[in-house]
C-alpha cells in the first residue's frame, strides 16, 4: 500500500522523459512504475495529459534580510510558502551574521531555530561570510562538517565587502575542505565614484542606478574572481551573472576545465535594462541590474549551452512604500525583487515556447542546484529513494502573473503582466499536498533543515 500514486503523467527530469506512474511512501519515491500496473494507494492523483516534475530548488534567496534601512518582505514562512505555490520545494537562504564576535556555528543554531518555526518548505543555508578574519577562517572546515559547504563573500557594499586577501585565503580554504565559495562580483570603488558623480549632477531616477553599475562594472570583477580562482585551482561560484562579458570569461574558463559555475537570475532572462526608463523602474533596481539587451540573449545563449549552470532569483523583495523611498533618489531604493513563485513557471513557460528544452529548465532549476550544494540525489530528481518533491504540471495552462495570484507578502511584483503558457497546478513536498490549483495547504514548519556533502566537482 503506497501513501501516493501519481497516474497517467509524463514523467521529466534533467536526462528525459517516460510514461511512468511516481508511487510515494514515507515522504520517498518508493518505485516508477509502468502505465497500467496495478497497485494500491491511500491518494491516487490523475495526471493524464500533464508533467510530473520535480520540486524545483531555489538557491538564492534572502529571507527576513535587513537592508537599506528596512527588512525584507518576506520571512521564512511567507517566503516558502511563496516558493511552495510556484512549485519550488527547497529553498537556501543566505544567512548573514549580525554579531562580529559571535561564534559561527551559535550564529546558525539561531537563525536554524526561527526557520525551523516557520518554514513550510524544506531548507539549507548559505553562511555569508561579512566579518573577514582569521578566525572566521578557522571556523570554516567544522561548519562544512556540520552540513554547511557553501559560503558568500561580497566585493560590494559597505558592512559586507571582504578585501582582497579574505578572499584569496577564503578559496584556499574552501579548495581543501570542500567548501564551494559563492561571489557577489562588482567594483564597488567604480559604483561609489559614479553614483557621487550622478547625485552632483543631479541624475537621480533609477536609470542611473543602471548606469552607476552597468556591464563592465560587473564584467571587471568577474575576470578578477575567475583569475584568482584559476591561479588556485580552487572551485567558484558566481552568483546571478548579468554581462556578456563575464559569460565570455566564464566559458573561457570552463573551456579550459577550471572548475567554475555560475548562476543567473530569472529576471535577467525577461528584461533588459529599458525597465529602468519605466514609470515603476523603482521597483526593478536591484544589484546587479538587469543589463543590455545584447547582455540578456548571451545569459539565454549561455543557458542552453551549459556555460550557466543554474537559474536562481535573488528573492529580496520590498513592499511599494519603500521602494518609494528612492522615487527622487535611486540611492535610497532598497535594492531587490520577488520572484521565488515565478522562476520555475517562467522557465518551464519559457520550454513550452521552445526557448530551452524542459529537461534543460529540470537540469538548472532542479538537478544542478542539487548536485552543486551537496543535496542530490535526495533532492532536484525523480528517482527512487529520492525526496517525493514533485510538481504536476499542465502544460496547457494559460496564466497572465497579477500579485494577486500570488502568495509572498509583498503588495506589488515585477513580474505582473508576463504571460505564461503552462503552470504548476499541484505541488508535493515529501509526499504531502501543499500546493493545488491556486490554494496553498501547508503549514509553518513543515519543512525540514537539510544538511549538505562537503563540495566536490559533481559535473
Amino acid at each position: 500500500m503506497y501513501d501516493l500514486l501519481i497516474r497517467g503523467g509524463t514523467v521529466i527530469t534533467s536526462s528525459g522523459r517516460c510514461c511512468a506512474e511516481v508511487a510515494v511512501k514515507d515522504g520517498k519515491i518508493a518505485a516508477l512504475l509502468l502505465p497500467g500496473t496495478e497497485a494500491a494507494a491511500k491518494k491516487t492523483v490523475d495526471a493524464e495529459g500533464k508533467y510530473i516534475l520535480p520540486g524545483a530548488i531555489d538557491v538564492h534567496t534572502h529571507l527576513a534580510l535587513p537592508f537599506g534601512g528596512t527588512t525584507s518582505a518576506d520571512d521564512y514562512e511567507s517566503g516558502t510558502r511563496s516558493a511552495a505555490c510556484g512549485g519550488t520545494t527547497m529553498v537556501f537562504d543566505y544567512a548573514t551574521p549580525d554579531r562580529a564576535n559571535e561564534p559561527l556555528k551559535d550564529f546558525i543554531a539561531r537563525r536554524r531555530e526561527m526557520a525551523d518555526a516557520q518554514v513550510c518548505t524544506d531548507y539549507a543555508f548559505h553562511l555569508v561570510l561579512n566579518h573577514p578574519c582569521d578566525e572566521t577562517l578557522k571556523q570554516l572546515p567544522g561548519i562544512i562538517a556540520d552540513g554547511i559547504s557553501s559560503f558568500k563573500v561580497y566585493t560590494v557594499y559597505d558592512g559586507l565587502m571582504v578585501n582582497d586577501g579574505f578572499f584569496y585565503q577564503l578559496l584556499e580554504t574552501c579548495r581543501d575542505n570542500g567548501g564551494l565559495v559563492c561571489v557577489h562580483a562588482e567594483n564597488k570603488d567604480m559604483i561609489d565614484l559614479l553614483v557621487a558623480r550622478y547625485k552632483a549632477e543631479g541624475k537621480l531616477s533609477p536609470w542611473w542606478h543602471y548606469m552607476s553599475r552597468r556591464e563592465f562594472i560587473e564584467a571587471e570583477a568577474d575576470i578578477r574572481c575567475i583569475h584568482w580562482a584559476k591561479e588556485l585551482q580552487a572551485p567558484l561560484y558566481i552568483v546571478h551573472l548579468a554581462n556578456k562579458e563575464g559569460v565570455e570569461e566564464l566559458a573561457r574558463a570552463r573551456a579550459e576545465g577550471y572548475d567554475i559555475k555560475a548562476e543567473t537570475n530569472a529576471l535577467y532572462l525577461q528584461y533588459n535594462c529599458e525597465v529602468y526608463k519605466r514609470e515603476d523602474a523603482r521597483n526593478f533596481v536591484c544589484s546587479p541590474p538587469m543589463k543590455g539587451e545584447e547582455s540578456r540573449l548571451a545569459l539565454w545563449d549561455a543557458l542552453r549551452a551549459g556555460v550557466i549552470d543554474t537559474v536562481a532569483t535573488d528573492h529580496c523583495p520590498f513592499q511599494q512604500a519603500e521602494k518609494d523611498w528612492g522615487k527622487d533618489d535611486f540611492t535610497k531604493i532598497p535594492n531587490g525583487c520577488d520572484g521565488v513563485e515565478c522562476r520555475y513557471p517562467y522557465l518551464l513557460s519559457a520550454a513550452n515556447e521552445g526557448l530551452l528544452t524542459f529537461e534543460k529548465a529540470v537540469e538548472v532549476c532542479c538537478t544542478n542546484p542539487a548536485r552543486l550544494f551537496g543535496c542530490a540525489p535526495q533532492k532536484g530528481t525523480i528517482a527512487v529513494g529520492s525526496d517525493a518533491d514533485l510538481v504536476v504540471y499542465d502544460p496547457e495552462k494559460r496564466i497572465t502573473i497579477a500579485n494577486n495570484m500570488l502568495h509572498s507578502r509583498i503588495d506589488h511584483t515585477v513580474w505582473e503582466g508576463v504571460k505564461l503558457h503552462g503552470y504548476p497546478i499541484m505541488t508535493f513536498s515529501r509526499g504531502e499536498l501543499v500546493f493545488d490549483h491556486g490554494t496553498f495547504l501547508g503549514h509553518a514548519g513543515y519543512g525540514r533543515y537539510i544538511r549538505r556533502e562537503p563540495y566536490r566537482r559533481r559535473f
